[in-house]
């Protein structure tokens, strides 16, 4: 099919903490198969903003596993380690608004207050922040940036409920005051949180469609607060089943997940396939991406 990039881009976002593994392959073949069934373009990009957690040279072997899988990016990859610009002038615009203030509360400060005391927290819970230092006028040029979870600036704050529609998961809403709290722009060691910069390089980069693990899914209210705030563009969004592993949880480089074996780039083009509901037979890789396009299609956009 033809790309059509004014109707449809769509994204690839992995962090260079290690190679593809199973279950990240599960992601960027259902972000490339929306994009080439729409007949749009799909990009990738390299989140490596967290730099003390990416390891050398693991980026260049992420785009290596994606071009053995047949999985070629339309145009240049973006790095975000060269976005800090773009990040600063957002965060800019939205202290000019009133919406952003300085913190320098501890993550085991935030779970004591969350917990009244009692620092455990659940495993994968939320950490939701309280608010403790949201009028306490620190200086902004220490500790982290956190953006409010209202729905205007002005005191007093107003709950934030977003709801929006996900292509498979249906209706979602979420309590973002009450569910996660105020959340951060910028680190308290000068670093720029995921949240600000995954919403300024989707507009930088046009997106119209995220396709992404589901476990992501309870990210999207807080993306949409900040495209709302930044008034750019809301993409579509779909989050897709995960890949688990065999503790139960999502698969990743912590519970054991390997490095796609690239000898065999058809068996795990296969096997992520099969991981989104797709049944592939064909022998050759390139046919058996067009079959996966074509089911595909069928599945979401029939």
């Amino acid at each position: 099919m033809k790309a059509n990039s004014a109707a449809y881009i769509g994204r690839f976002a992995p962090s260079p903490t290690g190679p593809l593994h199973a279950g990240s392959l599960v992601a960027a073949l259902a972000s490339w198969l929306d994009a080439r069934a729409h007949g749009g373009l799909w990009r990738v990009r390299i989140e490596d903003v967290d730099a003390p957690r990416c390891r050398a040279g693991a980026a260049e072997q992420i785009l290596g596993q994606l071009a053995a899988c047949g999985l070629q990016p339309d145009g240049p990859v973006l790095y975000q380690s060269a976005r800090a610009t773009a990040y600063r002038a957002a965060l800019d615009t939205l202290q000019a608004g009133g919406w952003t203030y300085a913190c320098t509360c501890t993550r085991r400060e935030v779970d004591e207050a969350q917990a009244g005391g009692d620092a455990a927290r659940p495993r994968h819970a939320e950490r939701i922040y309280p608010g403790t230092c949201r009028d306490a006028g620190r200086d902004p040029a220490f500790g982290a940036i956190r953006v409010l979870a209202s729905a205007r600036s002005a005191r007093p704050l107003a709950p934030l409920q977003i709801a929006w529609q996900d292509r498979r998961l249906g209706a979602q809403q979420q309590d973002v005051t009450n569910q996660v709290g105020d959340f951060v722009l910028r680190r308290a060691d000068t670093l720029w949180a995921y949240q600000l910069a995954v919403v300024v390089d989707d507009a930088a980069q046009g997106i119209t469609h995220v396709v992404r693990g589901e476990d992501l899914a309870d990210n999207t209210p807080r993306q949409i607060h900040l495209q709302r705030l930044l008034g750019l563009h809301r993409p579509v969004y779909l989050h897709t089943p995960l890949l688990l592993g065999d503790d139960g949880e999502k698969l990743s480089k912590g519970n054991g997940a390997r490095a796609i074996p690239m000898e065999e780039p058809l068996r795990a083009v296969r096997e992520a396939a099969a991981c989104l509901g797709l049944n592939l037979e064909a022998a050759a890789l390139g046919d058996t991406l067009a079959q996966a396009v074509a089911q595909w299609h069928m599945r979401w956009m029939a």
